[in-house]
């Protein structure tokens, strides 16, 4: 086999060469390879046996004999009377008249079919499973050889598809904004072909054991030990792959594989490639959930055999961009963001830990591109569109000079923000207070960055989400200090645990429920188990002691809840007095406004409050019962209709009677010509992901917001769906700048 490897032949001479070594080592009268075209097709490329005249010459469409046939169900098979065969197609140009017994094996890569391997014989014989399994192992060497590029340069291979070289575009979800260009580095182990061949079988088999049962006991560690990772597998998912640890199948096949002359690393290699070339060809949900079960199961494996992914890691080029499946955002925040440039994954969700993460710490992320690791070689050129969801490989120089342009654009729109860090006052006079929205310490630097007046949103409940264990006490406050320290005396909003939904803490009761968003989340969650909500109650006056403490509970849907969430932190603050402890300076309490119901009976709990906020995401989500990110619902959940100005304006008003300051949290506070429209209403403070603080200082600067009230005033009552098309009609005469009506000022 290592003959095969040092064959140094141009493409078409390195091919011949090939099938004769084949051919003659095993004792075979033909060898063929055929290779795949774009097209599907298989085209025949080289043969000991076959007439040679047959090469380039005669393709096969997919399905289409015995070799389309191995292609299709991407396993090996044989028969000792290959024209009895009912899928046998006969090519009267190849000369294989005189041959009976034929046996095939996909030639596969990263679980993509690269061609097939053919092997025939005069004699009607059986072909014995060692047989077959000697054939693999050669055609995975093969893939190998064909995507090393030497045999793509041939004039003769040129179109065929045999290494990764053609530019691909995918469309994914846009999870963190912002451009990226660099280079791939791929999280997933491969295994390169000068480590297929194992030296020592009896090592590899060692090393193969020794690395299965490190294996099994740090997957027995997770689940017996209680310490099930945050962004990791959940309990079901490990059960299911100790399962799979220990399915003697799987061993063996792996067994067999290093028994046969590959590495421990290799055989890993080619039994995770058939496992995803069958899988992946099912239609049936459950298999492809298995094939990821199978995948990480293997990933694991690999990198306990060679810790060489590791050293990547840990050694990042200087424009690095992450290519995975997943990831979590534990191993996210251990790469250097000195060197990461972006991320794209096959999976994800714009809701995901890792998402926020990556928007936390600025860096953009597509996630939801199936295929991209197939499609992907480490070193690749890559750009992250995290604008629009799209991730390039191997881009042409056209694609590239577009986004070096908007890059440099995005770059000098940043450059014009960072001088706009003064007070935002609208063009006739009104103060308006832009704060950013936080969730981890590590953003609290741009708060001085963006000149955001202080944090109108800080959740509290990443620290939850991260951890294996309810986080001590003490640990609590050290974060809550940290983040007051960072502020520098800018107020900082705290909000209480919002945990429930499509966000688990793992060590949180959780329960399925048919609908999550309506379900038992946030303060039901609290006051149902009250001790988790006074622990996290006293951790915030402990870190908050010297300083103020401006804290609200989510989620409030009725008059009652409110009462009680103020009675638990009144209980709270008392018993920090009793025993001496250093208090804040003061305490302002507020609550986020998301429920309908509680927007018609704020009037019975302002008396309680000294802010509110309102959660417009959810406000909004709930009064239309549209859910923003479905596609076949989004266009019924507009802002600017006028129930739901009408809306915003009742409980503006409210809150005013009662001299009680309110904002508005939420993705519309950061939209241009929503956010001119809040302010029109009378909302003087708005908070948004500190990134659009920039964006929305220049559309306030334009803003003439009594103008617009005015125009408002006017229309609130127009019998239409959204008043969008009119404002965007009226522009400049209602006030508005032009950035807010042509939604061009972007981040």
């Amino acid at each position: 086999m290592r003959a095969l490897m040092a064959a140094q032949e141009n493409a078409q001479e390195r091919l011949d060469h090939l099938t004769d070594l084949i051919a003659e080592e095993a004792g075979w009268d033909v060898c063929s390879i055929y290779l795949a075209r774009p097209s599907q097709a298989l085209e025949l490329c080289a043969t000991h046996g076959l007439k040679p005249e047959a090469v380039h010459k005669v393709r096969l469409q997919p399905g289409e004999g015995l070799v389309g046939f191995v292609a299709g169900s991407v396993r090996p098979m044989w028969t000792a009377n290959a024209r009895e065969h009912e899928n046998f197609s006969y090519k009267p140009e190849t000369g294989e008249e005189p041959f009976n017994t034929f046996v095939g094996v996909p030639i596969l890569r990263g679980g993509r079919l690269v061609g097939v391997l053919t092997a025939q014989t005069e004699a009607e014989r059986a072909v014995a499973e060692e047989e077959i399994e000697t054939l693999q192992t050669v055609a995975m060497v093969l893939a190998e050889i064909v995507a090393s590029g030497d045999i793509a340069e041939a004039e003769e291979m040129a179109e065929l598809e045999l290494r990764q070289s053609k530019p691909e575009r995918f469309q994914g979800g846009a999870y963190s904004g912002g451009l990226a260009m660099g280079v791939a580095v791929v999280l997933e182990p491969h295994v390169g072909s000068e480590h297929l061949i194992a030296d020592d079988s009896e090592r590899e088999i060692e090393r193969l054991d020794l690395a299965i049962a490190a294996l099994r006991a740090g997957i027995d560690d997770m689940l017996e030990g209680g310490r099930i990772p945050f962004g990791g597998p959940t309990r079901d998912v490990l059960q299911a792959y100790r399962m799979f640890a220990h399915d003697r199948g799987w061993l063996n096949r792996l067994r067999e594989a290093v028994q046969l002359g590959l590495t421990a690393d290799a055989a890993v290699e080619r039994v995770r490639n058939e496992n995803r070339a069958r899988l992946m060809r099912s239609n049936d949900q459950l298999f492809r959930e298995r094939l990821h079960d199978l995948e990480d199961l293997a990933n694991r494996l690999l990198r306990h055999l060679d810790d060489a992914q590791s050293q990547m890691i840990e050694h990042l080029p200087d424009n690095a961009v992450i290519v995975a499946r997943n990831i979590g955002p534990a191993e996210l925040l251990e790469l250097d963001r000195s060197k990461l440039r972006g991320i794209a994954l096959e999976e994800g969700a714009a809701s995901s830990h890792a998402a926020i993460v990556a928007k936390a710490l600025g860096i953009p992320l597509v996630g939801g591109i199936e295929g991209a690791l197939d499609k992907t070689e480490a070193g690749d050129t890559l750009i992250i569109d995290g604008e629009f969801g799209l991730l390039h490989i191997r881009p042409t120089d056209d694609v590239v000079a577009t986004y070096k342009e908007r890059m440099q654009a995005l770059s000098d729109r940043r450059q014009a923000y960072a001088e706009l860090r003064g007070p935002s006052v609208t063009r006739d006079g009104k103060r308006i207070q832009l704060s950013m929205n936080a969730g981890l310490l590590i953003e609290m630097t741009q708060l001085e960055e963006t000149g955001a007046d202080g944090v109108g949103l800080f959740r509290t409940e990443f620290q939850f989400m991260v951890a294996d264990t309810l986080p001590r006490l003490d640990a609590q406050a050290t974060v809550y200090k940290s983040v007051l320290d960072a502020a520098a005396g800018k107020p900082v909003v705290f909000r209480t645990l919002d945990l429930g939904g499509d966000k688990v803490a793992p060590f949180a009761p959780s329960t399925v429920e048919p609908n999550p968003a309506l379900g038992w989340r946030a303060i039901r969650m609290g006051l149902d188990r009250p001790g988790l909500l006074r622990y996290q109650l006293r951790a915030l006056i402990q870190a908050a002691a010297g300083k103020p403490l401006h804290l609200m509970f989510p989620m409030i849907a009725a008059p009652w809840e409110m009462r009680a969430a103020r009675d638990m932190l009144d209980r709270e603050l008392r018993h920090a007095k009793r025993r001496g402890h250093d208090m804040p300076t003061e305490v302002k309490v507020g609550m986020m406004l998301e429920t309908p119901g509680m927007a018609w009976a704020i009037g019975e709990v302002l008396d309680t409050l000294d802010f509110v906020a309102v959660g417009a995401n959810d406000l909004m989500q709930y009064f239309f019962a549209a859910d923003r990110q479905n596609a076949r619902v989004a266009e019924r959940y507009d802002v600017l209709s006028p129930p739901a100005l009408g809306l915003f304006k009742q409980i503006r008003d409210a809150c005013a009677a009662k001299n009680v300051p309110v904002s508005v949290c939420g993705e519309i506070a950061a939209k241009p010509l929503e956010a001119a429209v809040l302010i029109a209403l009378g909302y003087d403070s708005l908070s948004m992901a500190a990134a659009h603080i920039g964006p929305l200082k220049k559309i306030v600067a334009g803003l003439d917001a009594g103008k617009l009230g005015t125009w408002l005033a006017s229309h609130l009552n127009d019998p239409v769906n959204s008043l969008r098309p009119a404002l965007t009609a009226a522009g400049e005469n209602a006030g508005l700048p032009k950035e807010a009506v042509e939604n061009t000022v972007k981040i």
